[in-house]
């Protein structure tokens, strides 16, 4: 059962409102912090079994705090423990004074750890709060950690990650596994944060619902239950045109295979008819390599009119292989013009890049038509500012590049962030390593294009066919290649 809490990517800041509402309704703030060391030192023995000595290494905050509670509750369990402080505890303030109070056995300083063979870390350094770099002597433990091979289990997120961006601060631990609390952070998602996190639990320490509504935003994890409703439905009377028919523009003689993979991309992935538009020069090439999508020969200002003038033909995909960029902004501008919807991949990204505003204008006065998949080159040269703000978080860019644009933006990569001009945002977590591979991006663009299509919002498309893009890349499997993805394309009952 799909749960709020499931998909919930709340940033530091959000998350230290959510405390202080949490408190001030009256739950005990102690209260959750013991069920969060409880649930840290739970972990540990579960995961640990084998074990020789729990080292835990306590922070000066709060996340210092649950490490003192989980250093009593498996001292309490019987498991041999070490604990070591960086900075004085006897400054600790609040609950996490309370809980090094309640914490009865030695605690050193973090510069005494010593690893031994046998030991697991439990890092409660720093939590998904910190915003600056490690101090040395933290960078020390890390090294000494990671040297001696030692596991790591992780409170709330790995010491040295960014909670807010996922970006490394100086030096950071890599968990085996990171155990936080009620929701994930943006650095439990985004690169390097995601890998660094290894296997993240998330466990609920009570903080109520609508507590958390009332300071959530508008990221989430992507998965079907958010957009599941907007999923085209086929009955009995469902027939090629209702399920919509997309066009994708091809490059020339020498480059075609690109726009061949999103037309069958699209094909597959539930468009009714799919028709590929060629110039003359290539149409014996695609000719050559296409059976079940049309094809269709496009060199005229006559020929684009005619085309337009087809109101069944509603959604297009131009940029895999098109190659001339003067073309694709004539072709772009009198798609906008007609009032068409349009995925705008690779070359016709490049298109614009001189001047992104015009693309934005186009699309700039109804609801949003236009779905931008740039991997971050591309998004460099349509948004150089955003790109160029390291401060920004990549939820962040997304977001406001998908504001300024008026677009959907599918913004690629292992951390793929697909976000909507409202704020909305999503980060996909299912794409296997092995995604990353030439025409992997053109098939994504053709499942977009079908979503659309088939009359799915931009947002919802988008979305959809990022998770696809990614179950069919573990369904094909390591070695894939792009037409493997094509046929790894499952229908409606993969959603």
């Amino acid at each position: 059962m799909h749960r709020e809490i499931d998909t919930l990517i709340l940033t530091p800041d959000d998350m230290g409102r959510i405390d202080r509402d949490a408190a001030a309704s009256g739950l005990s703030s102690y209260g959750l912090m013991e069920r969060a060391g409880q649930a840290v030192a739970a972990a540990a023995l579960r995961r640990f079994p084998g074990a020789l000595r729990f080292a835990v290494l306590c922070g000066p905050g709060n996340n210092g705090g649950d490490g003192y509670v989980a250093a009593r509750a498996l001292q309490e369990a019987g498991a041999a423990i070490a604990v070591y402080a960086f900075g004085d505890p006897a400054a600790l303030k609040g609950d996490a004074a309370e809980a090094f109070a309640r914490f009865s056995a030695a605690v050193l300083p973090l510069a005494d750890y010593a690893p031994l063979t046998g030991d697991v870390v439990i890092d409660a350094l720093f939590g998904a709060g910190l915003s600056r770099d490690l101090p040395d002597a933290v960078i020390r433990t890390i090294e000494a950690v990671r040297k001696n091979v030692l596991p790591v289990l992780a409170v709330d997120l790995p010491s040295g990650i960014d909670g807010r961006t996922g970006q490394v601060r100086g030096q950071a631990f890599e968990a085996v596994a990171t155990v936080t609390f009620m929701c994930r952070k943006p650095g439990h998602v985004l690169l390097p944060g995601r890998t660094l996190a290894g296997e993240v639990e998330v466990f609920d320490i009570g903080i109520p619902g609508r507590v958390l509504a009332r300071h959530a935003g508008h990221s989430r994890v992507n998965t079907p239950a958010l957009w599941r409703v907007a999923f085209p439905t086929e009955t009995g009377a469902t027939h090629k045109y209702v399920r919509g028919h997309l066009a994708v523009f091809s490059g020339g003689a020498t480059a075609t295979g690109a726009a061949r993979l999103s037309a069958m991309a699209g094909l597959r992935a539930g468009a009714g008819l799919v028709t590929l538009l060629s110039p003359s020069d290539a149409l014996s090439t695609n000719a050559a390599q296409v059976t079940s999508v049309m094809l269709r020969p496009l060199d005229s200002e006559d020929d684009l009119a005619a085309l337009l003038a087809d109101e069944r033909l509603k959604t297009f995909v131009l940029g895999p292989g098109f190659g001339d960029i003067e073309k694709a902004k004539h072709y772009v501008r009198r798609l906008a013009e007609s009032g068409r919807q349009l995925v705008l991949d690779a070359d016709g990204i490049t298109a614009f890049r001189d001047d992104p505003v015009s693309l934005f204008q186009l699309f700039a006065a109804s609801g949003t038509r236009l779905v931008l998949t740039p991997h971050d080159g591309e998004f460099a040269r349509l948004f150089p500012d955003l790109a160029a703000d390291k401060s920004l978080s990549k939820i962040e860019r997304a977001q406001r590049a998908a504001a300024r644009s008026n677009a959907a933006i599918i913004l690629k990569g292992a951390d793929t962030v697909i976000a909507a001009p409202d704020g909305r945002a999503l980060v996909n977590d299912n794409a296997p390593p092995w995604l990353a591979t030439a025409g992997s991006g053109d098939v994504l663009a053709g499942i977009v294009g079908a979503h659309l299509t088939q009359g799915m919002p931009a947002f919802e498309a988008a979305a959809s066919a990022v998770w696809r893009h990614g179950e069919a890349g573990r369904t094909a499997g390591e070695g894939l290649t792009a037409e493997d993805l094509v046929n790894a394309l499952g229908g409606l009952s993969q959603i």
